[in-house]
């Protein structure tokens, strides 16, 4: 009895954790841009300070 109730709520279940995981995922790629463009101001910035 119990199968058949959970896949009876299978699809309930994945339509309700779809949005999540979309939106971690830009999430996810935000915080990845962000890095990306404090890496690119730390190296122009040791380019510019660099003495040799």
């Amino acid at each position: 009895m119990r199968h058949i109730t959970t896949r009876k709520y299978l699809p309930l279940i994945a339509a309700l954790l779809l949005p999540l995981v979309l939106g971690a995922c830009n999430t996810i790629e935000g915080v990845g841009e962000d890095i990306q463009a404090a890496g690119s101001k730390i190296d122009k910035t040791a380019e510019k300070e660099k003495t040799y």
